[in-house]
């Protein structure tokens, strides 16, 4: 079972939302890492058979978050996306796992021939 965060804090001129958890770890996810790594079947498939792979979303900004009962949150993102559920096992998977996860989406990314475009985001000093 994951851990369940104590704390989400959205970091609009950042670009990121932080993960807080109980035991002390904290996570900085990029919306563009959280949008195209969405649980939904526009990202993952249907059924999850092949994902989808989502580009120019370097500049996507998540604008609301919504708890989903005890155990996930939606993320809505200013592209019109919102359909899939961060369970809290999807998140941390999202968390623990961000470099190999980041790292496969910019080959599949270069594989397809698209060059990301600078973001809008600040990154904080």
């Amino acid at each position: 079972m994951a851990p369940i965060p104590q704390k989400l804090t959205l970091l609009s001129k950042q670009g990121t939302l932080n993960v807080d958890y109980a035991d002390g770890s904290s996570y900085a996810l990029s919306f563009e890492y959280l949008r195209t790594h969405s649980s939904s079947a526009e990202v993952q498939g249907h059924g999850g058979q092949q994902q989808i792979l989502q580009i120019a979303k370097e500049n996507v900004a998540l604008i609301k978050i919504e708890p989903v009962g005890n155990y996930a949150v939606r993320l809505i993102f200013d592209d019109g996306h919102d359909s899939g559920l961060f369970t809290w096992e999807w998140l941390y998977g999202l968390c623990i796992n961000e470099s190999e996860n980041w790292q496969r989406y910019l080959q599949r990314l270069d594989g397809v021939g698209y060059q990301r475009r600078p973001t809008r985001f600040t990154t904080p000093n």
